[in-house]
């Protein structure tokens, strides 16, 4: 909502220094979200003068066609003279007012206006249009034309209101009635402590048997229609200066004078209207919910197919307006036409101005179905003032004599459902309940007053909410209202007592210790979106029996391109590693915990619960019985260099083995043995990925999987060459491990340390050297290190070496020669019957 300064002042006299960000203050510290204040003619600078175009030279020998006129300024050049000025634009014509800037003026953006040579004649400033001014769209897009009555030499910054400050409120949905001048003004003058010139107390007289003749078949669609009928209407006559500068302050477009007072009246009152013409409606009007499939043109040409739901404006014809979203085509006003013949102009004499209350939720999903949000649908979505429907009607109609000298018929008609005000019971206290400090009886009952409400009772209080504040429905709506007005700066800060003995869990600490050990590392977090189309499975190679491709689907995704849920951590991950590196940043290294969704063999419904009180134990259960599985998963992906190159050294490039070290150093944060194996999955690289497994119950199970990335992948989501990756189930990972993790014991005895070179086949996996070193080594051995990797003519031909440094240590004294030996010797056994190896050089 933009709230011209100018124009809120006509309804509370706000103090003559307040500036618009003095008031945008005021209205933030009482609930309102003020975006910007804009200041309009910032820079501007005189003379800026009304003009009469006395003649106009057609200049030819030029692309485009231009003019050299000649303008009446009157004394405003310090001659008398004409003003000669050369112009480009063809919509106006000899004895037109317009509005002339002078050499020695500023416009809008710092513009500077002086005499120049153009097009072979010297322009002595500019004839202007409302894009130069800064005024916005008039619907023209050329010069301005004012009406003849304005003189000659008149001060055009003052008559155009070309100075004033806007504030740009953003509406929350619970605060509809802020989407008008008058919501606004109500606020402000709360927040001053001063008087309201409310403009909805109008005199309207009574509804009698003979207004314009309306029936209402969904009295809960619509429980109040109001309609006059003016008549005589002049289809010449234009709106006037002030009140299309209003609209264009606004936001909205000048149209045609009907239309203009229609949503004037809409900005002031927050009443949508619409104005017939009467020669085009045939018959009664109706109200009533349209026949499934009915076809309707609305006022924007398009032909739209109604549903059964949506609530539609009818006559005998059929339908003629879409209630509460936009009107019909077929009864719009005319514009006013001149025939070139006799001279005579036709147009819109007689309107049937409707004001009308309708259901919000009912217009609500009419707008967002048919995807046709229009100013009223804003307004009735929010919920609209249903007692200023005759007030918003006699306004329109007031107006529309006014400024086109039409007659109002005496007809008036006004339908209403019964209802009854709404009123809710609270204690006086409970604003201080929820403050969390005391504002006492007189407070409360002031501040519900200031909003509008009736307040009767002592210790009790019974109010009646006001009709333009439907969302006023509980105590604790009340007591929202009073805290907002006091302050929400003066609540007190108070810190909840948190019971003792109550801290993280277990897997919250794993979750931070995890991200604190690959931060330490020098990964960096990346929060992805936990979105992805199912088109990302087919460029990881996931094949088609995968359980990554059964996902949860959502009903009304962020965006149609990723409409489920993620089964995996890696396409956010890789996503932002491309976006980084096609930015420039080229050595990468990420990662993210994050939960997955794992869809059910058989999908859950949920059941729709009530709102009325808390769900039991066994709805919740039930609830939860049919979310889907959501395991936490961990994930790194790396890039580029993994150690930077200087004077210390060449650096080197990230690796497959990054990737698994990333693994090995979570299963240390939870305590748990990792066991990694050559494997194969999806997108890694066949001959470059590990397998990464934990014991689960006694049996082996795999969490995982690390190393370098599949070249096709790599094509396919457009990533740096060699990019290597891991992720595993940092659930299943923390249930393998211990439920403390025991910090280590550092022995006061020494190490023995024995090296063995094992020669085995080139395709016996390392891994399954070292399993069977540690289990034949026994409780002894402290730790493996496998240092070297030989292939070669002295080993032969198929044959690897690797060797191995053995640290053998007790606890309770200091091992002796016989002892290591013995320990390496049944290491070596135990890996010779294993694997095949033999010890290089036996």
């Amino acid at each position: 909502m933009r709230v011209p300064l100018s124009w809120l002042r006509e309804y509370v006299d706000l103090p003559a220094g307040e500036t618009g960000r003095d008031v945008a203050a005021k209205l933030v510290d009482a609930g309102l979200e003020v975006e910007t204040v804009e200041q309009l003619g910032g820079g501007l600078k005189g003379p800026l003068v009304v003009g009469q175009v006395l003649t106009i030279e057609e200049l030819e020998g030029f692309r485009k066609p231009i003019r050299f006129c000649t303008v009446d300024v009157g004394a405003a050049n310090g001659t008398g003279e004409p003003q000669e000025i050369v112009c480009g634009a063809r919509n106006f014509s000899v004895g037109d007012k317009v509005v002339v800037v002078l050499p020695g003026a500023v416009l809008p953006g710092d513009f500077a206006i002086a005499a120049r040579e153009t097009y072979g004649r010297t322009s002595h400033g500019m004839i202007c249009s409302g894009d130069e001014l800064g005024m916005g769209d008039d619907g023209t897009h050329g010069i301005i034309v004012l009406p003849h009555e304005h003189e000659v030499g008149t001060d055009a910054i003052k008559l155009l209101e070309l100075v004033d400050e806007v504030l740009d409120i953003d509406i929350t949905p619970d605060r509809g009635y802020c989407m008008s001048m008058r919501g606004v003004a109500r606020e402000a003058a709360t927040a001053y402590g001063l008087p309201l010139r409310d403009p909805a107390l109008l005199d309207v007289p009574a509804p009698n048997s003979y207004g314009y003749a309306v029936k209402i078949d969904d009295p809960q669609g619509c429980d109040r229609f109001t309609a006059r009928t003016v008549t005589g209407l002049d289809p010449e006559a234009r709106s006037p200066i002030w009140l299309t500068r209003r609209l264009q302050k606004a936001g909205m477009r000048p149209i045609s004078l009907a239309v203009d007072v229609t949503n004037y009246v809409m900005l002031e009152l927050g009443q949508p209207l619409h104005a017939y013409d009467r020669s085009r409606i045939d018959g009664a009007i109706g109200v009533r919910r349209a026949e499934q499939g009915e076809k309707f043109t609305t006022l924007d040409g398009v032909k739209r197919t109604l549903d059964a739901e949506d609530l539609v404006i009818t006559d005998n014809s059929g339908p003629i307006g879409l209630a509460g979203v936009m009107g019909g085509a077929n009864t719009e006003i005319a514009d006013s036409v001149t025939d070139p013949e006799t001279g005579a102009v036709t147009g819109t004499t007689d309107v049937i101005v409707e004001a009308a209350h309708f259901d919000s939720v009912s217009i609500s999903r009419t707008a967002r179905r048919l995807k046709l949000s229009s100013e009223a649908s804003k307004r009735f979505e929010r919920g609209v003032d249903p007692q200023a429907a005759a007030a918003a009607a006699q306004r329109t109609v007031d107006l529309l004599v006014l400024l086109a000298g039409g007659t109002a018929e005496a007809g008036v008609t006004e339908l209403t459902a019964p209802g009854a005000p709404r009123t809710i019971a609270m204690s006086a206290d409970h604003p201080d309940k929820v403050a969390g400090m005391e504002y006492g009886r007189e407070t409360v009952v002031r501040r519900l007053q200031e909003v509008g409400c009736d307040v009767y009772g002592q210790d009790e209080l019974v109010v009646t909410a006001p009709s333009w504040r439907p969302d006023l429905a509980e105590p604790n709506d009340l007591a929202e209202e009073v805290i907002r007005l006091e302050g929400y700066g003066n609540l007190p800060s108070t810190l909840p007592q948190v019971p003792s003995g109550r801290g993280l869990t277990a897997r919250q600490q794993l979750h931070r210790r995890v991200g604190r050990a690959l931060a330490g590392a020098g990964y960096v977090e990346a929060l992805s979106y936990p979105f992805l189309g199912e088109a990302v499975f087919d460029q990881l190679q996931l094949p088609a029996h995968d359980a990554s491709r059964q996902v949860v689907k959502l009903v009304n995704p962020i965006s149609d391109e990723e409409p489920a849920l993620r089964t995996t951590l890696l396409p956010g991950l890789l996503g932002a590693l491309r976006r980084n590196d096609s930015r420039g940043s080229h050595d990468l290294a990420l990662f993210e915990t994050g939960s997955v969704f794992r869809a059910a063999a058989q999908p859950g419904v949920a059941v729709r619960l009530g709102v009325d009180r808390r769900p039991t134990d066994e709805e919740i259960a039930t609830l939860n019985a049919a979310l889907p599985a959501q395991p936490r998963y961990a994930a790194v992906v790396l890039a580029g260099a993994r150690e930077q190159a200087g004077w210390w050294g060449k650096g080197r490039p990230a690796d497959w083995a990054d990737a698994v070290q990333a693994a090995r150093s979570l299963a240390v944060e939870a305590g748990a043995e990792l066991v990694v194996r050559q494997g194969q999955y999806g997108p890694w690289h066949p001959g470059r990925c590990a397998e990464l497994l934990v014991t689960l119950d006694g049996v082996e199970t795999v969490i995982g999987h690390a190393g370098e990335l599949h070249p096709r992948v790599v094509k396919a989501m457009g990533l740096p060459a060699r990019t290597s990756a891991m992720e595993l189930d940092l659930d299943r990972l923390a249930a393998a491990g211990g439920e403390a993790l025991q910090a280590p014991r550092i022995s006061s005895f020494p190490v023995a340390t024995q090296d063995v070179a094992l020669i085995v086949d080139a395709s016996v996996p390392a891994s399954a050297v070292e399993d069977a070193l540690h289990k034949g080594a026994g409780e002894l051995l402290e730790s493996l290190r496998l240092f070297d990797v030989y292939e070669g003519e002295q080993v032969g031909e198929g044959k690897k070496s690797l060797a191995y440094a053995l640290r053998f240590r007790a606890t309770d004294r200091t091992l002796t020669a016989e002892e290591s030996t013995a320990a390496r010797d049944a290491a070596v056994a135990l890996a010779g019957e294993r694997t095949g190896a033999v010890l290089r050089g036996a």
